[in-house]
């Protein structure tokens, strides 16, 4: 199996704080302490009452409908940064943005309209965020949609802004089509396709790259359509989960455009799940783990006890990689 050609994780630092897109000392330093100073990313994103619906979001939690409470979470949990809409963290801002990294989400898919549309538009600008005192701004491309063609232009020109004010840049790089579900598979997470999400989002100028975790391979062959290469599934990737992040890893400029993988929806096994991404990621080569309803969620010292957990993977010099 085809393993990297350098250790990621162990040189990312250089990589990034020499990054041409950036070279942004603001994100060196909250890579450099964060997780007790590994250098890895714990990153808590509460935008779900856009994109989810905030009674659906909240009502287990309804201490979350207050800005303040999300920002207080990140900081007891001790997270490297918290990640909101920009209405929420400049609600807060005066109180808080000297006290842990903000980053402010510049679009969303509200979840109002009926019928539903998907489709990630603009709720602010990156001088607002400035403004606010963000030290980097976040955007979603819904990769594969009919509408990714202008998603991938306003948000390529919005990080462009941002690099020029010296703020950092993160990409939620998710697929979005019907045609990515055939025969009861869902291609969506696949990582051949996931991957290439990846590669474009890296070329855009992101410098840390969030996607989920691959759950299957062969999207591009299942649907028959792109281009691919048959080596990418014979010896690039197999069907263990490590390979084929490491895949997304590679497609991420080698690791010079941070991979960090998403903790997904809450459910039974909360726990479990978050450490086994964690593990997973860590010893794929990524960057870190962003991690919001599994935490908010649930009762205060609950959340902090996962988030905690998770950050203990990446400070446990026992878990190498892979």
């Amino acid at each position: 199996m085809w393993k990297a050609s350098f250790p990621f994780c162990r040189v990312f630092i250089d990589s990034i704080s020499v990054n041409p897109w950036t070279n942004n000392p603001i994100l060196f330093w909250t890579f450099w302490t964060s997780n007790n100073s590994t250098g890895y990313l714990s990153i808590l994103p509460v935008d779900q009452g856009i994109e989810h619906s905030a009674g659906a979001s909240f009502a287990k939690n309804p201490m979350y409908f207050d800005p303040k409470e999300i920002v207080e979470l990140a900081l007891e949990a001790e997270c490297s940064a918290v990640a909101s809409t920009l209405g929420i963290l400049g609600s807060v801002a005066r109180d808080y943005a000297h006290r842990i990294p903000f980053i402010a989400k510049l679009n969303h898919n509200e979840l109002l309209t009926y019928p539903e549309t998907y489709d990630q538009i603009s709720f602010g600008s990156v001088e607002k965020a400035f403004q606010m005192g963000a030290v980097a701004v976040g955007a979603t491309v819904y990769f594969g949609s009919k509408e990714s063609g202008r998603q991938i232009q306003e948000i390529t020109a919005a990080f462009e802004r941002a690099h020029e004010l010296g703020m950092a840049t993160i990409l939620w790089a998710y697929l979005r089509n019907p045609e990515f579900k055939r025969d009861g598979t869902d291609y969506h997470t696949s990582a051949d396709l996931s991957s290439q999400a990846v590669h474009l989002s890296a070329n855009m100028g992101a410098d840390i790259v969030k996607q989920k975790l691959p759950t299957n391979n062969g999207g591009y062959t299942a649907m028959k359509y792109g281009k691919t290469d048959k080596r990418v599934y014979e010896e690039l990737t197999s069907d263990h989960p490590i390979d084929m992040t490491r895949y997304m890893v590679a497609n991420s400029f080698m690791g010079r455009a941070g991979l960090i993988n998403s903790g997904g929806g809450s459910g039974e096994n909360d726990l479990k799940e978050a450490v086994k991404t964690a593990v997973i990621n860590k010893r794929a080569g990524g960057m870190g783990l962003i991690l919001g309803r599994k935490a908010f969620q649930k009762p205060r010292d609950e959340g902090v006890e996962l988030i905690r957990a998770v950050q203990d993977v990446y400070a446990d010099t026992s878990i190498t990689l892979a």
